[in-house]
């Protein structure tokens, strides 16, 4: 029988009282800078995560697995001790890593139901997320919280602004726009779905690649499902043809460097890339002008540019990256999500998207358009329905 939709299921979480878990030894205590490429507006947020492992031990033989992640833990805090530290500000609104040697904050929790129950495709949006995840009290912000770091390497002055700072190259990204047409919605108004695109949806979308892009390496698949996406975003909003409508991505640009930054170098090393065009343009034509721009404005990403990015956050003071008619789109395929196994499941992108409420069926309507009846592009319970949330 097939587990009942995750949206109607009800279980109960009964957490242990917070633990405080520190360093297995002492670990320095020193204060680290963060480069000017983190201190930006932009990136001043946290990200909740939640990861599923199904429970491997034999009949209960196996250690207590609270205890395994806690000494690991401690153990790991010992090797990356930034991980205890907490981010406070200084004059300038610089960022920076006090390592304080403090702890981690950790949670034991049961859950009175099983992971068969949340069925077989746990993609966004998670209903269930707030009842499994603590919001530690006090940590809405970023500064003076604990923070979650990985790997060891910090020289974060790879990245700070040269002396002078001085923009070389044009930043659309951060252009100061004013939302006159309340394009901007609140995210409380936002429906959230999940498209997955395997091996069959991206062979069908690679028909619409004109010839001179299909060469090997020429286009990503990355590059393709972002074009794709923003296309299918403009139509289903429809703005004004003349309107300006923009694309924001989130680029590596580790190997931009020569040479290339350090392996185990954990700072923000991306680039928010942007293309433009008018709305009519961007409808009117087929996939490959919109596969264009992005490529093209993916193309202008160098170590240059990165240097300019770092001068500018200087000179104009940590800006935000523009939001106003900006469809903004990242790729985490390279974080190393791959390489974990969370148990069998056809390889593929898994897109979360989120959309006014009221528009979420056009866009996704616009989708299996492209992708004609055969090739319809899997949502996340399989079916034709639609999942929405307003977490």
């Amino acid at each position: 029988m097939a587990p009942p939709p995750t949206t109607s299921l009800t279980f109960t979480v009964r957490r242990q009282k917070p633990e405080l878990v520190p360093p297995a030894m002492a670990t320095p205590h020193e204060c680290k800078l963060l480069s000017d490429i983190d201190d930006q507006e932009g990136l001043r947020f946290q990200i909740p995560a939640i990861q599923f492992y199904r429970n491997i031990g034999t009949g209960g033989r196996g250690r207590d697995p609270v205890k395994v992640i806690r000494e690991a833990l401690a153990k790991t805090l010992v090797f990356h001790h930034p991980f205890a530290g907490r981010l406070r500000e200084v004059p300038g609104r610089k960022l920076m890593v006090d390592c304080t040697g403090e702890v981690v904050m950790f949670i034991e929790a049961d859950a009175d139901v099983t992971l068969d129950q949340f069925g077989d495709c746990l993609q966004p949006p998670f209903p269930c997320l707030e009842e499994l995840l603590y919001d530690v009290p006090g940590s809405g912000g970023v500064l003076n919280c604990p923070l979650l770091l990985i790997q060891p390497l910090w020289q974060r002055e790879l990245l700070n602004a040269r002396e002078p700072p001085r923009v070389t190259c044009t930043h659309h990204e951060y252009d100061q726009i004013s939302d006159t047409k309340g394009t901007i919605i609140p995210l409380d108004d936002m429906a959230h779905n999940s498209l997955f695109f395997g091996s069959t949806q991206v062979s069908a979308l690679r028909r619409f690649v004109p010839p001179h892009l299909q060469g090997q390496g020429e286009c990503s698949t990355f590059e393709l499902l972002t074009a794709f996406l923003w296309r299918c975003h403009t139509i289903t909003l429809q703005p004004e043809p003349e309107e300006e409508v923009r694309i924001l991505c989130i680029v590596n640009a580790r190997a931009k460097f020569d040479p290339s930054l350090p392996n185990g170098y954990y700072g923000n090393a991306f680039a928010f890339l942007v293309a433009i065009s008018t709305a009519g343009k961007l409808c009117n034509n087929p996939l490959g002008y919109a596969l264009q721009l992005v490529m093209k404005a993916k193309a202008n990403v160098t170590a240059e540019y990165m240097r300019s990015v770092a001068d500018l956050m200087v000179i104009r003071g940590q800006p935000h990256f523009m939001m106003v008619r900006t469809y903004l789109v990242s790729d985490v395929t390279r974080a190393g999500f791959g390489d974990v196994d969370f148990g069998k499941g056809e390889n593929g992108s898994v897109v979360p998207i989120s959309f006014p409420a009221p528009t979420m069926k056009i866009f996704v309507k616009e989708l299996e358009r492209m992708l004609k009846d055969d090739q319809k592009v899997t949502h996340t319970r399989k079916t034709t329905s639609f999942i929405t949330s307003t977490l």
